[in-house]
């Protein structure tokens, strides 16, 4: 596997400074977001000098893109908003070819017009699950055309909150072209980290030969905590390592929903364990 971390964690005036650092942690690999280069997640323009200088400036701290954020409420409430924001996912889309990147991260979102990782009532609706569909309908086709994959996660609040909604996703739009991000620790609670061998295996049954991405982040006993840093948690990472390499799974897995003081350590911790699966591997 790929260790990476997302660019985001690192606060710098430019993107050249935010890859120098993360270099310096010892990661192999980034999820970008053009934020880090003074633009929205989601640019109405991309200017396409910049995404050569951003390629270049990976390529010399021997850095690549795993994936890049398209993030966006995919379902939000207001239909002239979501058309927006499919028309510059379609736009991010198709410069991903000059950034070197082959996956584009979305959230499935929900039906809170505020905050996309807030629960609602609706979002388990036929027609929340209808306006999903349809967005993602209007991107696949920009994907297939570019060879790239969308990479959807399961997260809690949203409209795909679970392993089997995420796999009824697939099953109704069956494209090469979608994909899962893959996160342990969106799919336990504080209350079930007891359960997590059986909810991983399970989650891992349904979920696993379509995983494009994995992500790294924790979280603990305490339901007030939210999620913390990789290492800082509950989370039986040996366990969900070992999953993810059973599963034939050998490419990029994110830190997220840490600190920069935060980084080094995690990357420590993830570092070490992939060495023991490694090490267990060859005997």
């Amino acid at each position: 596997m790929q260790l990476g971390i997302f660019a985001k964690t690192f606060a710098r005036p430019n993107f050249e400074d935010t890859f120098v650092v993360a270099k310096s942690l010892g990661v192999d690999c980034l999820q970008f977001n053009f934020s880090c280069a003074g633009l929205s997640t989601l640019p109405a323009s991309i200017d396409h000098m910049l995404l050569r200088r951003i390629r270049s400036e990976l390529e010399r701290c021997s850095l690549s893109m795993a994936a890049i954020s398209g993030t966006c409420n995919l379902i939000h409430p207001d239909r002239t908003r979501r058309a927006k924001d499919v028309t510059k996912l379609q736009l991010l889309i198709r410069s991903c070819r000059e950034l070197g990147t082959s996956v584009v991260t979305l959230c499935t979102g929900s039906r809170d017009p505020a905050d996309m990782w807030r629960p609602h009532p609706e979002n388990h609706s036929v027609n929340a699950w209808r306006d999903l569909v349809k967005a993602l309908e209007q991107l696949l086709p920009a994907a297939q055309e570019q060879n790239l994959v969308l990479g959807i996660e399961p997260e809690p609040s949203n409209v795909i909150d679970s392993a089997p909604r995420a796999r009824m996703l697939l099953e109704q739009l069956k494209s090469p072209c979608l994909k899962i991000v893959f996160d342990a620790a969106n799919l336990l609670e504080s209350n079930t980290l007891d359960l997590q061998p059986r909810t991983l295996s399970e989650a891992f049954d349904l979920l696993g030969p379509d995983i494009i991405v994995a992500h790294a982040k924790d979280l603990t006993r305490d339901p007030r905590a939210g999620h913390v840093a990789a290492g800082r948690g509950a989370l039986d990472y040996g366990l969900y390592l070992s999953l993810l390499h059973q599963t034939g799974f050998r490419g990029p897995l994110i830190l997220h929903s840490l600190r920069e003081d935060e980084a080094a350590a995690a990357v420590a911790f993830l570092q070490d364990h992939l060495s023991r699966i490694s090490s267990e591997r060859s005997l």
